[in-house]
């Protein structure tokens, strides 16, 4: 592939992806299953339904998680479906924030490994 901003928006979109169509296998494989397992232990922690509030009651902490949750790509739009549905019990798991942060820190490796494929792709890292 050719195009920069193909292999960024599939990197983004897809973890590891971008890695993947670069033939770098392993690298691409390690990133793809360490980021969705992450994110499949942060949905199941609860994570999804995290923050409990809003914008107008801390503007910068819910830029922040709305932000680095946007670094998941696919997961983004999992997430957004299962926080839509209403679990009354969620915030009352011991889990509950832990799925949030990993949900978080998840988004922003993906950032990191897109920026890894960029970098292969422009031939500043091997």
């Amino acid at each position: 592939m050719e195009n920069p901003f193909s292999i960024g928006l599939i990197a983004w979109f897809f973890p590891g992806a971008g890695h993947l169509i670069q033939k770098r296998t392993k690298r691409g494989l390690v990133i793809a299953i360490s980021i969705w397992a992450m994110f499949i232990i942060a949905v199941a922690s609860g994570g999804a339904h995290y923050p409990g509030f809003g914008f107008a009651e801390g503007a910068l902490l819910y830029l922040l998680n709305m932000l680095s949750k946007f670094g998941n790509g696919f997961g983004l739009i999992i997430s957004f479906i299962l926080g839509a549905r209403d679990v009354p019990d969620v915030a009352a798991r011991a889990t509950f924030e832990y799925g949030g942060r990993m949900l978080e820190i998840a988004g922003l490796l993906n950032v990191l490994a897109i920026m890894d494929a960029l970098d292969i792709f422009y031939g500043r890292k091997k």
